[in-house]
């Protein structure tokens, strides 16, 4: 690799990585549970984006470019782990306000964002990108984009996929005093 191409590779992925570091940090939390898992998952994330800038040519944005990597890295590491893909299941099986920061206020938003996160890795590679996402603000376009799906598809995904979240939530939370 010429010194230019290589001087080019590390500016661009010195860019990504300091304005994305958090929505990384968020993607690998969401593809694996095990924090010791997750750290080795966020460094695949980070050498795989590395070594795909060489191929950047600028037809998406950056930041499309970035979730597109990670994303089929995170996908890549849940299809290898046997013990995770026995956890997922079809959206079909599953579809069926306080402000004082006191102690149990805390413990159940901690409560509320864990079991959150639990029911998304739960979800398909691909559903599980679309709503991580959607969770990162980014628009029906941007994500058909980095998804390969049509934006009209990825609008009805995520109205399912919230209403699936939505439902399985309150089962569970009805489920946990029993």
């Amino acid at each position: 690799m010429a010194s230019a191409d290589r001087d080019r590779q590390d500016a661009l992925y010195t860019e990504i990585s300091a304005g994305n570091a958090a929505a990384l940090r968020r993607l690998a939390r969401a593809y694996e549970a095990d924090p010791d898992k997750r750290r080795d998952l966020l460094q695949e994330m980070h050498i795989e984006l590395w070594l795909s800038l060489r191929s950047f040519d600028g037809r998406c944005s950056l930041r499309t470019w970035m979730y597109r990597v990670a994303h089929n890295v995170g996908a890549s590491h849940v299809m290898k782990s046997r013990r995770l893909a026995a956890r997922l299941v079809d959206l079909e099986i599953l579809d069926s306000g306080a402000t004082a920061f006191d102690g149990e206020t805390c413990v159940n938003r901690q409560f509320s964002a864990n079991t959150l996160l639990d029911l998304v890795h739960r979800l398909k590679p691909l559903d599980r990108q679309i709503v991580l996402l959607y969770l990162e603000g980014e628009t029906a376009a941007g994500i058909a984009e980095v998804a390969g799906l049509s934006a009209n598809n990825v609008a009805t995904k995520i109205h399912r996929i919230k209403r699936v979240l939505k439902q399985s939530y309150r089962e569970g939370v009805r489920n946990v005093g029993q």
